[in-house]
């Protein structure tokens, strides 16, 4: 493959001092002393990461019998976020995405290598637009911008009926902070194709169906569990498209704080797009008092910039873990198919 088209010239750039930059690798907008709390945490944190090796074995050895024998154990710790130092191997486990690496030697190198993409030049351009504050990110052709179009190319080739959608980025950039570039290609896969859950291809195929089908169930679900709001929405000519598109396509990786993501990926890897709803309708639960208030240009602009206070995820995710949606989604989802059923040509 002829590379001059790609992200191959390194071009060096500051790189933040240590105190600048939090746990996660993002530049922080404030700086803050907190280091007894970060000491509290860390202890903490230490005790966690021996359960959670325990529980996984080498190299995730244990993992399948220990799913197997304590499921609702699994679904306790996930719940409660996984250890950040073991996150990138537990995703792999939980999606599938590690048989795929498995089953496929020599694959992505092949793809990356070896094959062209019609979508090469609208990754390069999205590419800057990619988590712009993360250290791994920043630097114009560094090594996060080379991995994170290799692994878009890849994907763009693997599966030409998808090819490459802006918000793919946003997915695929949250991996690669978590594991290798190869990795992180099969568990996009995983994701895209259905390993373990639903396939989320169609959030990203043309006209984005999946999106319209989420959008659907998810103003039904804003009905039946906050039916004041749901009317006021109705009255204001508000709808989900209008806010909560980005959190299907991208799983809350595009805007939402960066810690929130991780543990909303968490539970989404492991018990699947009902998070998504879940963590939307929590949401909307927790400002329902102020968003009831608000007319239309004050309300979109609220669904789009969501309180500091909202986003905490110890507060946010034990609400949207009590939202019972199951039944909803099944119902919701009948009536879109019915809804939206072509009509049979005869011939």
């Amino acid at each position: 493959m002829d590379r001059s088209r790609g992200i191959n010239d390194y071009e060096p750039g500051p790189v933040p001092s240590e105190s600048r930059v939090d746990r996660y690798g993002f530049i922080k907008q404030n700086v803050s002393n907190s280091s007894a709390a970060e000491g509290l945490g860390k202890s903490r944190e230490a005790r966690r990461v021996r359960k959670w090796r325990k529980m996984i074995g080498v190299g995730g050895s244990d993992w399948k019998h220990y799913v197997r024998r304590k499921p609702h154990v699994v679904k306790r710790r996930i719940r409660k976020g996984i250890p950040d130092c073991l996150r990138g191997l537990v995703w792999q486990l939980i999606s599938g995405s590690r048989d795929l690496l498995l089953m496929n030697p020599g694959v992505y190198e092949q793809l990356v290598i070896y094959e062209t993409s019609a979508s090469e030049l609208d990754i390069i351009r999205d590419i800057s637009r990619t988590f712009p504050t993360h250290v791994f990110f920043q630097q114009r052709h560094g090594p996060g911008q080379r991995s994170l179009y290799n692994v878009l190319k890849a994907y763009s080739v693997f599966d030409r009926a998808v090819g490459y959608v802006q918000g793919m980025g946003f997915l695929a950039g949250l991996l690669l902070l978590y594991m290798s570039e190869e990795d992180a290609f099969w568990l996009l896969v995983a994701l895209l194709k259905g390993a373990v859950h639903a396939p989320m291809e169609g959030l990203y195929q043309v006209g984005l169906p999946l999106v319209q089908q989420y959008l659907f169930q998810f103003e039904h679900l804003v009905r039946e569990h906050l039916p004041k709001l749901g009317e006021h929405f109705s009255r204001e000519m508000i709808n989900p498209s209008m806010y909560a598109s980005q959190w299907f396509i991208t799983v809350f990786s595009y805007s939402f704080p960066f810690p929130l993501a991780l543990r909303i990926w968490d539970v989404f890897l492991f018990e699947g797009v009902k998070i998504v709803f879940k963590v939307g309708l929590a949401l909307l639960k927790y400002c329902h008092d102020d968003l009831i208030n608000l007319s239309f240009e004050k309300l979109i602009h609220a669904l789009r910039n969501f309180p500091e206070d909202a986003m905490n995820p110890d507060i946010l995710l034990p609400m949207a873990y009590s939202i019972k949606v199951s039944r909803s989604l099944g119902e919701s989802k009948i009536e879109y198919e019915k809804q939206n059923r072509k009509p049979k040509i005869e011939a």
